[in-house]
């Protein structure tokens, strides 16, 4: 009975890190297709981004603001719209305050690099915004676009 319960642990096991690895290469792949998709963003509107090289987000600054500039502790008021890379408009928030580290991955990365005042557009690739599944009415594997202003920081 022993050898029986230990199999069976053992072949669930196997199969679970079998579906971790798929998993895995589906992220890369969808983040190679994202990343293509953004730069033809960027070249049809003609917009000077630079690429985050740990998290993949492109960014433009628009207005670099004052100190202080936040950190993942920072409580920040923020305004932004986003939408997708086609245009269609998704919201827009006015005033929203919380933790950087409260925010989705693509905006934790980007907030930091303009201080009060400051704008920034961002291009967010799906594994740095809600990955694969569907949340909220986003479809899952879907690149953001956030226009962001940072209206005031409370650094901690």
């Amino acid at each position: 009975m022993k050898r029986y319960f230990l199999l069976l642990v053992l072949v669930i096991a196997g199969l679970s890190a079998c579906q971790k690895v798929q998993t895995t290469t589906q992220a890369k792949n969808q983040a190679v297709i994202d990343d293509q998709k953004i730069q033809d963003y960027i070249k049809a509107n003609n917009i000077t981004a630079t690429k985050d090289p740990a998290t993949g987000v492109y960014y433009h600054i628009t207005n670099a603001g004052t100190d202080p500039k936040p950190n993942a502790l920072s409580t920040v008021k923020v305004t932004y719209t986003y939408g997708y890379l086609n245009g269609l408009s998704i919201g827009a928030t006015n005033g929203v305050q919380a933790k950087v580290s409260a925010f989705i991955a693509g905006l934790q990365a980007g907030i930091p690099k303009i201080g009060t005042g400051g704008r920034i557009l961002l291009i967010i690739p799906s594994g740095q915004a809600y990955g694969s599944g569907e949340v909220n009415g986003i479809p899952g594997n879907s690149v953001l676009v956030y226009t962001l202003d940072l209206d005031g920081v409370t650094a901690n």
